[in-house]
């Protein structure tokens, strides 16, 4: 199985953090989250990783250096989904490939997800559940994409969900998008379908999923992990308890933790300063006294 790892965003909704890593960089438990994502291709059987990227590249690259079959995608323009993925086109061949994009985290199994597009026949399979504020992908009683974005039609056994941003995708189907421009590929989605294509849908349910696209969506992730309400499958550094500490991490005298907090490799926290529900990245500083709640500090 091969994969492709969609890390090319610019991270807009997590501003203004996004303007010193790119997103997928950004620290689970003080990993970065495209370790933990690359952990979980090979852990599914993948033998060769592209990742893409612009915003920000020089980072993922300098991160992927060394990593075996892992090779970076360097994208000087913005080309978007779609054209990401055009332009990876060719490093895949004929062979049906795998497609996760950068910033979410997930517990699906994608050996299993992989093999029922090989048995399936459809050129695009897309990964779907049912997430309210994400439902728009219309799907028919079979799971058959059938269109995207609006509501329902109302017809007896179909249904709006929403996409996980984990797919499995034909190469062919790539070439409807011209090559070197920005592209959406639900645009290209949308064209196959137009042309008697077939994508079908395989429906997650009893998982657990987040697209890590907020700062209250990256916050409640921490919040999940340190108290323990899901154990999810990441390449953590063992911890203990609602509070994580990273190596060298300085915390002074009189620091207050509450409910939850991670303070990564190297931060600094001043004395008596009280962290509540916070995520202090790595190597960075909170002054002495400071009184800090459900936020990030990068």
């Amino acid at each position: 199985m091969n994969a492709m790892v969609l890390a090319a965003g610019l991270g807009t909704r997590l501003r203004p953090h996004t303007l010193k890593r790119p997103k997928p960089l950004f620290p689970l438990l003080d990993t970065p989250l495209l370790g933990h994502t690359l952990a979980q291709l090979k852990r599914f059987g993948a033998e060769k990783i592209v990742v893409n990227a612009h915003h920000l590249r020089e980072q993922i690259a300098a991160f992927c250096v060394g990593r075996k079959d892992v090779e970076v995608q360097l994208e000087p323009r913005e080309l978007g989904t779609g054209g990401g993925l055009r332009l990876a086109q060719e490093r895949f061949g004929t062979v049906p490939f795998l497609v996760v994009n950068g910033d979410i985290v997930h517990d699906l199994d994608l050996a299993r997800i992989y093999q029922a597009h090989l048995a399936g026949g459809a050129q695009v399979t897309m990964v779907l559940h049912d997430f309210p504020r994400f439902n728009n992908v219309l799907v028919d009683h079979a799971d058959r994409v059938l269109g995207f974005g609006g509501a329902a039609e109302g017809k007896r056994g179909e249904s709006l969900l929403a996409f996980t941003g984990v797919q499995v995708i034909d190469p062919a189907v790539l070439d409807l998008i011209q090559p070197g421009v920005f592209a959406n590929i639900i645009d290209c989605y949308q064209a196959l379908l137009a042309a008697g294509g077939r994508i079908q849908g395989l429906v997650a349910r009893g998982h657990f999923w987040t697209d890590m696209g907020t700062p209250q969506d990256y916050l409640e992730l921490h919040a999940e992990l340190l108290t323990g309400r899901r154990a999810l499958p990441i390449a953590a550094k063992p911890w203990s308890g609602p509070f994580f500490l990273g190596a060298q991490a300085q915390v002074g005298p009189g620091v207050k933790l509450n409910d939850w907090a991670v303070v990564g490799s190297g931060a600094r926290i001043g004395a008596n300063a009280s962290l509540t529900r916070v995520v202090v990245w790595d190597g960075a500083e909170v002054g002495p006294g400071a009184i800090c709640s459900d936020i990030i500090i990068s």
